[in-house]
């Protein structure tokens, strides 16, 4: 879980639909984030189709911070990042979210208040609050279709956010009901095929069976197999024999 302390803020400018504010609030718990922001929004606060749609995520609402203008809600914030999809007539470093929420971790870890605005779902964010902002952060979309959908663009910044202090393995292995095989299992099973596979005739001519074991020794180490995978050869090799035997 992230440490409510030094988390971002994630601001709501202006935002039309219910049904948006509680896909970001959403969006924002499935990875720990529940200090969320909100100025202005059309319908009113509180809303009850934002609640219907936080769905397990109404602890996000519940302490939303809610303000009139977007200078109040980041006022106590050392850095803001703004997002917008738009070309904008501002010098500011332009930053991709994963690089944003780098230095958003760095800043927090430093003790400054973080801030995110996010704009309306209908045309983003308007130059007044992203002067407010230290920094852009944009989106590598499609430039023909740039739009993002108030909870995706939270979704995608969270995301960032978490990955950069959760301790989680890139890829792993999900075993059903087995383990990699042990070295001497995978030896043991090159000792079979090279059996079967001599009493067959397999290693022709004599000069190069044995280059042609160290290729068949070499191909098992890459399978990474598992247990079962080394008895289910085993059990096919032997299912041969018998075949054969029948014959």
């Amino acid at each position: 879980m992230t440490d409510n302390s030094a988390q971002p803020l994630f601001v709501l400018v202006n935002p039309q639909m219910g049904e948006n504010i509680g896909g970001a609030a959403r969006a924002m718990w499935n990875f720990g984030l529940d200090r969320m922001g909100i100025v202005a929004p059309r319908d009113g606060w509180p809303n009850q189709k934002a609640v219907a749609m936080a769905s397990g995520a109404g602890r996000v609402l519940d302490q939303a911070l809610l303000a009139d203008t977007t200078a109040r809600a980041v006022a106590d914030c050392a850095y803001v990042f703004a997002t917008t999809a738009r070309a904008r007539d501002l010098t500011k470093p332009v930053m991709t979210p994963e690089r944003a929420m780098e230095h958003a971790r760095a800043l927090s870890a430093s003790g400054q208040k973080v801030a995110v605005l996010f704009g309306p779902e209908r045309a983003g964010l308007e130059n007044e609050d992203v002067a407010l902002a230290d920094a852009i952060i944009s989106v590598p979309v499609n430039p023909g279709f740039a739009s993002l959908n108030l909870a995706q663009c939270v979704l995608l910044t969270a995301y960032e956010w978490n990955r950069r202090g959760a301790v989680v393995a890139p890829e792993v292995m999900k075993f059903a009901g087995t383990e990699y095989a042990s070295k001497l299992d995978v030896e043991k099973l090159g000792d079979h095929f090279e059996q079967r596979l001599g009493d067959a005739g397999f290693f022709f001519p004599e000069g190069k069976a044995e280059g042609m074991k160290l290729n068949l020794r070499n191909m098992w180490s890459r399978l990474a197999l598992t247990r079962a995978d080394v008895q289910a050869f085993h059990g096919m090799l032997r299912q041969m024999v018998r075949w054969k035997e029948r014959g």
